[in-house]
């Protein structure tokens, strides 16, 4: 199964946003269970946060989550996104520049343990092959 495009598309959009001179906006789904950000700020379950260097400390985008240490009403916290609640990622001055997701992408990527028994070998998918 192949990787999500999600966090590749983060990093190129959040490097070409900075190399513009953008403010870099990340749209998260503030109901994912596994957010860790101040969910007093989120509106319509949905919360917008300042990723740029300038409004960071720390920005780590990998693979997994989205994490830094940000300032809310004066306090530093750290903030922990899984890449699964990331909605998108846009200019603060233009949001017509950016990436919204399809929500579902991450439904197919669980973290299911390769020797669970979900995964066995009796629940492999049918697979094709050309026959001379």
């Amino acid at each position: 199964m192949s990787q999500p495009k999600r966090p590749y598309m983060i990093r190129a959009m959040h490097e070409w946003l900075e190399d513009n001179e953008f403010t870099a906006y990340l749209l998260v789904d503030a109901t994912h269970p596994d957010v860790v950000a101040p969910l007093d700020y989120a509106q319509d379950s949905r919360l917008v946060l300042a990723i740029s260097y300038q409004a960071t400390n720390n920005l780590q985008i990998d693979n997994d989550a989205i994490s830094f240490a940000g300032r809310f009403g004066g306090v530093s916290q750290n903030v922990w996104i899984p890449m699964a609640a990331a909605m998108g990622i846009y200019a603060k001055e233009d949001p017509n520049e950016g990436f919204f997701f399809d929500p579902s992408e991450y439904d197919a990527h669980d973290s299911t343990p390769p020797d669970s028994p979900k995964n066995s070998p009796t629940d492999k998918k049918p697979t094709l092959r050309f026959v001379d």
